[in-house]
């Protein structure tokens, strides 16, 4: 004859209050730039900032760490050119996987009230990455050009 054993009771934890959010999952936002301060030139965020106010009537540019300072310049840039007006500023900290903290900033920069003067718009059908990649491969031959002359 068998004899059955029950079951250990399974050992508890003390009791936690745990809250569950619904999960957001963040899908890319169209008008948003992640910017990197090694990427890409400062210029090519500049202009593709240029862009997407044009597409979208603002752009929200966003980093980490030490490309903070990047989009403080963009924004600065864009803004000392009459080409924006600044909507919102979000800085934080947020947790790395080495437990450490590391800061982000987000601006949202819609356009000014004379953009459209400023900047003509764009009827050639290229994306707006494509036309900004356009204007700094241009920009940076220029300065090659001048630094060979010199």
């Amino acid at each position: 004859m068998e004899v059955a054993t029950p079951a250990p009771a399974p050992i508890t934890a003390p009791e936690r209050n745990i809250i569950l959010a619904p999960a957001t999952v963040e899908t890319h936002k169209k008008n948003r730039i992640q910017v990197s301060n090694t990427k890409k030139p400062l210029f090519f965020y500049v202009n593709l900032a240029k862009r997407y106010m044009q597409q979208h009537n603002e752009v929200e540019l966003s980093a980490l760490g030490m490309a903070i300072t990047t989009v403080v310049t963009i924004s600065e840039i864009l803004k000392n050119n009459g080409l924006a007006t600044e909507k919102k500023v979000l800085t934080s900290t947020v947790g790395m996987k080495d437990e450490t903290k590391g800061r982000m900033i987000e601006i949202v920069l819609g356009k000014s009230d004379k953009f459209d003067s400023l900047v003509p718009p764009v009827t050639n059908g290229k994306t707006p990455e494509e036309v900004a990649k356009a204007e700094t491969e241009a920009a940076v031959e220029v300065q090659e050009a001048a630094a060979t002359e010199a």
